[in-house]
């Protein structure tokens, strides 16, 4: 860490390139994957929306807002590669028959509890809640890695790879945002 950037030569970070997989051991088969990748989609979004109720300016609340529309578009994603993959349509409360955590609770894309990210957030300023939402985007960016990886099927893969993308963009959008802050 001596010398920042400034110091860096281009060393990279190694490891195991099954590193993080324990978080998805619950989920084996493909039809578990996009059970997994919408509760957490689903978390995400909930988390969204809660933070775009802040008080905040506009484009912090537009930004918020586009955020949990582009989680609500990635679980219609999800759905449909569901459809493809079942060759049948999701009866209620299908995602918790699939794979449901053990404590019952909601999660964030991040795997934390969105009951935990919501008490966290209360009396922080956007800067932290800014840096907070970062991170849940570079977890759900491997996490899609990760399940593109595990899938079957050309569509599946594509839908996992679209999603990793899309939340590429969503840390663009919101490290642009914290610069801005």
């Amino acid at each position: 860490m001596s010398g920042g950037i400034h110091a860096w030569h281009g060393l990279r970070a190694t490891g195991a390139p099954d590193a993080g997989m324990a978080y998805l051991e619950p989920a084996k088969r493909p039809e578990e994957l996009i059970a997994l990748a919408w509760m957490l989609e689903e978390g995400s979004c909930r988390f969204y929306e809660e933070m775009g109720t802040k008080e905040k300016s506009p484009e912090e609340v537009a930004l918020f807002q586009e955020l949990r529309g582009d989680e609500e578009k990635h679980k219609s994603s999800l759905l449909k590669v569901y459809r493809g993959l079942s060759g049948k349509e999701p009866e209620p409360g299908f995602l918790r028959s699939l794979i449901s955590p053990e404590s019952g609770d909601d999660y964030l894309e991040g795997g934390i509890r969105l009951k935990e990210a919501l008490e966290w957030s209360r009396g922080k300023d956007l800067s932290h809640i800014l840096e907070f939402s970062i991170s849940l985007e570079v977890n759900a960016i491997d996490l899609y890695i990760k399940m593109e990886r595990r899938v079957e099927g050309k569509e599946a893969k594509e839908v996992f790879l679209v999603l990793s993308n899309q939340e590429r963009n969503h840390l663009k959008r919101l490290s642009t945002a914290l610069e801005n802050s």
